[in-house]
């Protein structure tokens, strides 16, 4: 099922990923009510990592933008696999942002632009959110970025 949101992602150039698979013991995603929250979604592609390292040290900040918006990219992956359908989404509500940081980077909201960017060129109005952006010292497999997401559906 496709609908104006993924018809947007196609004006963009963009197509849905497949959802990336579990990492460990979680699910990409999860309905609680009319929320649905996603698992940290790291920035995969085909299955892999095109970059790994730290932000301000093996990868630019400019880089890590771009992975952000992959990262959110995926995120919509899994917020479909339990919604069933991009159109439902009434609004983003949560956006938190991981950064794998070199000791001396401090541009972690500029990084997470690239997610939340993408959000509002998919979603319009409905991809505003609130947001953290979190410096730590290393991501699962090296990631340079994770993100997570929390949005609220309309009634099915």
């Amino acid at each position: 099922m496709s609908g104006a949101v993924e018809a947007r992602l196609a004006e963009l150039g963009l197509s849905l990923p497949d959802v990336v698979p579990p990492l460990a013991a979680y699910q990409p995603a999860v309905q609680s009510g009319v929320y649905v929250y996603t698992a940290g979604q790291l920035p995969m592609v085909d299955g892999t990592l095109p970059v790994t390292g730290k932000v301000g040290a093996e990868v630019t900040a400019e880089e890590a933008k771009e992975l952000a918006r992959t990262c959110a990219l995926n995120a919509l992956a899994a917020v479909k696999s339990v919604a069933g359908d991009l159109d439902r989404i009434a609004r983003v509500v949560k956006v938190v942002g991981f950064v794998a940081s070199a000791s001396d980077f401090t541009g972690q909201p500029g990084v997470l632009n690239g997610a939340s960017e993408l959000l509002g060129e998919v979603l319009g109005d409905k991809g505003v959110h609130a947001r953290s952006a979190v410096g730590v010292a290393v991501l699962p497999l090296d990631a340079p970025v994770e993100v997570e997401v929390q949005v609220e559906l309309t009634e099915a």
